[in-house]
């Protein structure tokens, strides 16, 4: 039944035949008023609302369990679907009904009230289209019963979904499961839910088998997840303690966890659900104020108000605001919590609905409503934090189940957990965490906006008895709710009120045509007034308010019946009206049309006339033009040889007087020298004189000075007899002046024969030098040779010299024969030129095919190569957690305390770096590859390798002959045949000559050093014993350093030069076969010296580290030139290679590639930081690699390095890799949601969607808009905007094109794929005007690209699916021409794309038409022939990753002196060398 407002509903627990297609076309387009009460009443009284008024409307089901919300939902949303969707259910309708069995399965369970009892709110949004059709939907859950998961009470049960495994664990498919499983996204589920199941047996006191089975499903280490269960972690005073937790605690840390795993699993399939469908006051008063603000004749019904109970619940210091508070307390407890709630509400502010029980203090009493209840505090607490430990969550974010790491991988991204909170060790976190009393008021006040933004419809579902029997009525349980939800109190508003309303300018916009009289906006409510006493004879069915006119019920449906009889009596005057226009339109038309065929007769006789006019006028210009070309070029010729005759008079007299400005130039020169020169010997002379007269007078002033010094000493000889001692003192300290300037002059001695020693010994070096210089390029001695050699170097000579007079004879011959073969040669040349070219063709043919073959595998390995590197970085959180176990169980022993830096800074593990023996156990338990290269790991540096210019020979290796023959530099001859016994003797002759030469030098360096040091020690003492100045002192030094260092260069040379040719004289002599091929190519010749280097001392690494990486700012390094870092740190590395250090070096370089990768995780979400340090990797694998000994040098300036780093090159060829995902993944993470609604849902062309709507006719409902009103819209500038930022941070950094051209390769394809993926699930896009939106948009997207060059590379070419879809749009779909034209055309759509695309295609206008059945058949039967090789799925898919190639563009020769370093970096230690 119906009281006009609310819908009562009563569950007769029996299925009844009255909710069939037959009932449902009954209700449709039918008033309220005029049929009985139903629930597909209230549904078409809000789908006419929102069709005709063009406004939200919500239908708000409420009741106790078990009486029937449910099934009365579903049947709403099937009566939305059925009307909606005409005769048939379209896609979106279909998964808005699929989706209910699902949500019931893991959302209701059996109560004692209900068997099919939901335990969590929902709110359903359905979207409709502009003809009523549903095209999307949504569904928002509020509060599910998590408790449930790990406890029911008495003859109640768990969620469905849990005995529907259970049932069905005897299936082949779910007997791995323990209940089983496939490696299905679908049977991932089903796998959580069976973890779920087995976590409630763990028992926390023995190691039992169910956490074991718990930890195999969930892909999850046993340990861990054991240790965690029953240990805590919490911070103290910035330390980490691990704290052990009683069994309660554990037990309840389990119950946590499954809730957890539950809600989280909840939440992914609600979510699931939504991708799949997308594309509020009480009404007593609702319905009294109004009446009382339009002022009308009411009295006013008394009855029972609710708000100050809601106040006590959810208001300030009500119930929850006190329980919340409770639970921030450190130690909070329900005592604490009911003593609050007795002194706010019993003692200082009594509230009328609170009451305190009289045989308990630990209750308390709320009068309700409906009744009045009283609730226990214990367990309020625990429920209310819902808490579960973060270090659970971080296990399971490392699970090896794909579904398992996504759901809590998409926790750590939310800010706010919707169904708990997660417990931290750190004090920082406990402020964000969000109590299940929080989450209640806010999911209610979500749920009020969503309901107060609509206009609601009430359906209250009424439970006839409480046994569950059908058709058994209880009058006193009904009275009972009817009274408790308010339903008599609205009754009697009903019966007096007035259902129907409008607005004074909504019903003068609506029925206008049946008011009389001038019309006019700003008269309406005077229109209204006059003209409804003569629609409506009775008055007590209408009123007048302030702002609206009331009806009641069945008086709207009487002013339509009058509107619509208008309305056809109208339409008959228009269409009279019509045809006699088209009539006249006609006779014009005929009029028209002779008058043109008269008009084209006149001129075609007019244009005949002029016609013989042209050609008379066309003889006259013809024969003027002739004459003046003649003229002209007589002209021509005369002018031409004039300017030629002054152009050689004015050179000769240019020429003439340059010459004479020469002359007097030079004489001006040999002038100004004179002059200068006499004046400056004028000046010496003057300067001369004055000198010496100076020198004169002061000359003669110290004359007068000393008489004057020795008149007064005379008259002091008194105190030279006073201070006789002082003499003495005076006489000694001359002596000892004396003997301190022989020392001195002693070691000027000693130091000059130092000198002498040393200039010798450098001449003696460059002498050695310039020998060996000698003896390298000239030819090397013969060795003596036997007569046996003799005899067989005769015998080879004899021999050739046969085979030469045989050869002759046979060129004889040959050439006899080339005369008659030549005329044969004509006649088969075309033949041959037809054949070449077609061999030719098919050579090509071969060659193109074998080489996309070979580029397809080569991609599909880089791809697998860098899916890898994608695992890898996932992994890693997987090793952090194993690897702080297991310090955690080294070091953790009871409650002793663990240092927060060691428990939390790890540095992570280098390739290259062998293990030590204290970090055995860790890497026991990686799952890190071996530190043996297998065959796969060989295959893959093949792959990646990043330079791609190199042509890369599958099947061809290298012999261990070659590689010894390259190692010794020796030339290689296919005419020299060298056997493996010669080589072997070889490379042992080298390798004790190497020995040799080391002991030798390292004797020569430590007798040097003595030698330095000795010196060094002598001139410290005589310099601290000499009177000398400090000036050359500090020369003196420079001197001896500038020694030092040109000691050690000339060392290294001759080190150099020694090792070279000793090598190449033990290979002269093992291998004199050879000679010939090293004196026919000249041996590459290395520089002495390497300058331009910077020097970074052992102690300095860790500060340069620091400084150029690490706590690098963010303003300072984007403000730093390209690639500076990686020029500084390979300069380093250069100069400790150069020095003979190589672990120096190695260690360098490592560090370097370590802090790189730290400081990709630090700026994980930073464009222009990951792109800064993709530049610099990229920058230091090229120099790495251009310097390495087994690369080719371009340039003799170049020194190839000495230390192998290859290790170390692939590494940072992998962190290339690394850079650049975690760029693109940034970038993707950005656009993921804005890209459909840019690319598919804006309007960038204004008035297409406009007029298009004013086109719709052919239906009389029109649906309200599905976009959402309110906020901004995601448009093409905001695509291009994040385009643009990465483009720019690409671009700043200097990076390739063909990069660049990669990335936006990747990200194109997504957009292209996201939107066709959108286009082929929304039916409300398959239309002609959207198909001209969405072109518009694609085009804005092909010129960013033109404009910045990134059309090549194939980044166009991905939109090019898109773009077919939208011409299939846009193109006609009538005839068989047609079809072939789209068949022909869509060449980038798969069959099924284009089905599917013409299958939802709707017509906007009564002039378009819907795609007929026989049309799209003829498309699949063209399509049938066409084997194009596209995939047979539907969709595209979004995760297909490019692989990424590096191009190999050696960079220039570095040196410090080009770099310009900012004193921000503070990296001045670094020494020039």
């Amino acid at each position: 039944m119906t009281d006009g407002i609310v819908l009562v509903a009563i569950n007769p627990y029996d299925q009844l035949p009255i909710y069939g297609e037959e009932v449902i076309d009954a209700y449709s387009g039918q008033d309220m008023a005029d049929i009985e009460p139903h629930i597909f009443s209230v549904a078409e009284e809000a789908y006419r609302t929102m069709t005709r008024e063009e406004k939200n409307q919500s239908i708000i089901i409420s009741g106790e369990s078990g009486s029937g919300k449910t099934v009365s939902a579903k049947f709403t949303m099937r009566y939305f679907a059925v009307v909606g969707g005409a005769a048939q259910q379209t896609s979106v309708e279909e998964r808005v009904l699929a989706s209910n069995p699902i949500m019931e399965s893991i959302g209701n369970a059996k109560t004692t009230r209900n068997d099919n009892s939901s335990r969590f709110g929902k709110y359903i949004e359905i979207g409709f289209g502009r003809k009523g059709d549903i095209i999307a939907a949504n569904m928002r859950t509020y509060l599910l019963e998590k408790s449930r998961v790990v406890f029911q009470a008495s003859a109640e049960r768990n969620y469905h979904i849990f005995y529907q495994l259970c049932a069905s664990r005897e299936l082949p498919e779910m007997r791995s499961l323990k209940l089983g499983v496939q490696p299905d996204q679908q049977m991932e589920l089903f796998r959580i839910l069976a973890a779920v199941l087995h976590l409630g047996n763990v028992n926390i006191q023995a190691d039992d088998r169910s956490l074991a089975v718990f930890s195999k499903l969930l892909g999850v280490e046993v340990s861990q997840m054991a240790h965690w269960l029953c240990h805590r972690r919490l911070a103290v005073g910035g330390e980490m303690l691990v704290k052990p937790m009683s069994g309660q605690q554990s037990l309840e840390a389990r119950d946590a966890l499954a809730k957890h795993i539950y809600g989280q699993l909840f939440t992914w399939t609600v979510h699931r659900l939504n991708s799949a469908l997308r594309t509020q006051g009480h009404v007593f008063h609702l319905e009294q104020e109004e009446y009382v603000r339009e002022e009308l004749a009411w009295s006013r019904i008394e009855f029972s108000d609710n708000q100050q109970c809601i106040n006590l619940i959810e208001g300030q210091l009500g119930v929850f605001d006190l329980l919340d508070e409770e639970c921030r307390m450190p130690k909070g407890s329900e005592e604490s919590w009911s003593r609050k709630l007795y002194d706010q509400h019993l003692t200082s502010k009594p509230h009328p609905h609170f009451r305190k029980p009289r045989m308990s203090n630990s209750a308390f009493i709320i009068l309700h409503f409906a009744d009045m209840v009283q609730y226990e505090c214990e367990g309020f607490l625990n429920k209310n934090r819902d808490t579960v430990f973060e270090e659970l969550i971080n296990i399971l974010k490392a699970s090896q189940s794909e579904l398992v790491a996504e759901l809590f991988q998409q926790q750590g991204n939310v800010s706010s957990v919707a169904n708990g909170s997660i417990r931290s060790g750190k004090r920082a976190h406990r402020e964000h965490k969000l109590t299940v009393g929080f989450q209640f008021r806010q999911s209610l006040q979500m749920l009020m906006d969503a309901l107060n933004s609509t206009t609601p419809h009430y359906v209250r579902c009424i439970k006839p008895n409480d046994l569950k029997e059908p058709f058994m009525f209880d009058p006193k349980r009904t009275v009972q709710q009817l009274r408790a939800c308010g339903v008599l109190e609205t009754i009697r508003i009903s019966a007096a009120g007035y259902p129907s309303r409008w607005t004074y300018e909504e019903f003068f916009c609506r029925y206008r045509v049946l008011l009389r009289g001038p019309q006019s906006q700003e008269h309406a409510q005077a229109s209204c007034r006059q003209a409804l006493p003569e629609l409506i004879q009775d008055p007590d069915q209408y009123c007048f308010g302030k702002t609206k006119v009331f009806f009641r019920a069945g008086q709207v449906a009487l002013l339509e019946r009058l509107r619509a009889e208008r309305l056809r009596v109208a339409a008959v005057i228009i269409q009279s009206r019509v045809r006699g226009w088209l009539a006249r339109i006609r006779y014009s038309r005929i009029c028209w049309a002779t008058v043109t065929i008269q008009r084209y007769c006149r001129g075609a006789l007019a244009r005949r006339l002029a016609l013989t006019l042209r050609y008379t006028k066309a003889v006259l210009v013809i024969q003027k033009t002739y004459r003046m070309v003649m003229v002209r070029q007589l002209f021509l010729v005369i002018r031409q040889a004039t300017i030629t005759i002054q152009a050689f008079t004015r050179g000769t007299l240019t020429r003439r007087r340059y010459r004479l400005l020469l002359a007097e130039r030079a004489a001006v020169l040999l002038q100004t020298r004179v002059r200068g020169w006499l004046a400056r010997q004028a000046y010496m002379r003057v300067h001369a004189a004055v000198v010496f007269m100076q020198c004169c007078v002061r000359r003669r002033a110290a004359r007068r000075e000393l008489l004057k010094l020795k008149t007064e000493a005379r008259s002091v000889e008194r105190f030279r007899e006073l201070n006789k001692g002082m003499e003495v003192k005076l006489m000694q300290l001359q002596l000892r002046a004396d003997q301190e300037a022989r020392e001195s002059a002693t070691l000027r001695e000693t130091l000059r024969a130092e000198r002498e020693a040393f200039t010798a010994e450098l001449e003696t070096l460059r002498t050695t030098i310039q020998k060996l210089e000698c003896q390298k390029y000239e030819k090397p001695p013969c060795p003596v040779i036997s007569e046996k050699e003799v005899e067989e170097k005769r015998r080879a000579e004899e021999k050739a010299a046969q085979e030469i007079l045989h050869l002759t004879h046979e060129v004889e011959a040959l050439q006899r024969e080339k005369d008659t073969f030549n005329k044969d040669r004509e006649d088969l040349s075309a033949r041959l030129l037809e054949q070449e070219k077609v061999q030719e063709e098919c050579v090509r043919q071969a060659v193109f095919q074998a080489s996309a073959a070979l580029r397809a595998e080569l991609d599909e390995e880089r791809r697998k190569y860098q899916g890898l590197l994608r695992e890898f970085t996932r992994l890693e959180q997987r090793y952090d957690n194993l690897r702080e176990m297991s310090l955690l169980t080294e070091r953790t022993k009871g409650h002793r305390r663990t240092d927060s830096t060691q428990s939390l800074s790890f540095e992570p593990l280098s390739a290259p770096t062998p293990p030590s023996p204290q970090s055995l156990a860790p890497l026991s338990l990686s799952p890190l590859p071996s530190a043996f290269p297998s065959v796969e790991e060989v295959h893959r540096d093949i792959v990646t390798s990043p330079c791609l210019e190199r042509t890369v020979s599958l099947g061809r290796f290298e012999t261990p002959m070659d590689q010894l023959m390259e190692r010794m530099d020796v030339a290689k001859d296919p005419a020299v045949k060298m056997t493996g016994e010669d080589l072997a003797h070889a490379y042992d002759a080298v390798r004790v000559a190497n020995k040799l030469l080391e002991s030798q030098l390292r004797s020569q360096c430590s007798q040097r050093e003595e030698e330095l040091e000795a010196l060094r020690c002598q001139l410290s003492q005589a310099i601290s014993g000499s009177s000398s100045s400090a000036a050359q002192r500090q020369e003196l030094q420079e001197l001896l350093e500038a020694r030092e260092q040109e000691c050690v260069r000339l060392r290294r040379e001759l080190k150099e030069l020694r090792k070279t040719v000793t090598l190449r004289r033990l290979l002269t002599q093992v291998l004199p076969s050879a000679l010939t091929t090293e004196s026919s190519s000249p041996s590459r010749q290395k520089p002495a010296t390497v300058t331009g280097l910077l020097e970074c001392r052992k102690r300095d690494e860790t500060r340069l580290i620091k400084n150029l990486i690490t706590d690098v700012r963010v303003d300072s390094a984007l403000s730093l030139p390209p690639g500076l870092p990686a020029s500084v740190l390979f300069l380093c590395v250069r100069q400790a290679d150069c020095s003979g250090d190589q672990a120096r070096a190695r260690s360098l370089c490592s560090a370097a590639v370590t802090a790189m990768k730290a400081a990709l995780k630090k700026h994980n979400n930073d464009v222009d930081m990951t792109t800064l340090w993709l530049k610099n990797a990229c920058l230091l694998h090229d120099l790495l690699n251009q310097h390495s000994p087994k690369q080719t040098l371009n340039s003799e300036d170049q020194v190839p390095l000495t230390t192998d780093l290859s290790d170390l090159i692939r590494a940072l060829s992998d962190l290339c890799i690394q850079a650049y995902q975690q760029l693109l993944s940034i970038t993707e993470t950005r656009l993921q949601n804005i890209i459909v609604p840019a690319m598919l849902e804006s309007e960038t062309i204004p008035g297409l969607s406009g007029a298009a709507a004013k086109l719709v006719g052919s239906r009389k409902r029109t649906g309200s808009d599905p976009r959402t009103v309110g906020g901004d819209a995601h448009t093409m500038a905001s695509v291009l905007r994040e385009l643009g930022a990465l483009h720019t941070a690409l671009s700043h950094q200097a990076l390739p094109q063909t990069l660049m051209e990669q990335a936006f390769h990747q990200l194109i394809y997504l957009i292209s794929a996201s939107a066709l993926n959108s286009l082929l699930l929304r039916k409300d896009m398959c239309c002609w005007s959207r198909g001209m939106q969405i072109r518009y948009n694609v085009s804005l997207l092909e010129e960013w690209l033109r404009s910045r060059g990134l059309q090549a590379g194939g980044t166009v070419a991905t939109l090019e699916p898109l773009i077919q879809a939208v011409q299939l749009l846009q193109a006609g779909k009538k005839t068989e021409a047609d079809a072939q034209a789209l068949s022909q055309t869509c060449t980038a759509l798969s069959s099924q794309q284009i089905v599917k695309i013409l299958t939802l295609y709707s017509p906007h206008s009564d002039l378009d038409e819907r795609v007929t059945l026989n049309f799209i058949r003829t498309v699949q039967g063209l399509l049938k022939g066409r084997s194009d090789g596209q995939p047979p799925q539907l969709l595209m898919d979004v995760r297909r990753v490019f692989p990424v190639t590096f191009p190999y563009l050696p960079p220039p020769i570095l040196h410090a002196e080009q770099l310009v370093i900012p004193d921000s970096l503070k990296i001045s230690f670094l020494r020039r060398a």
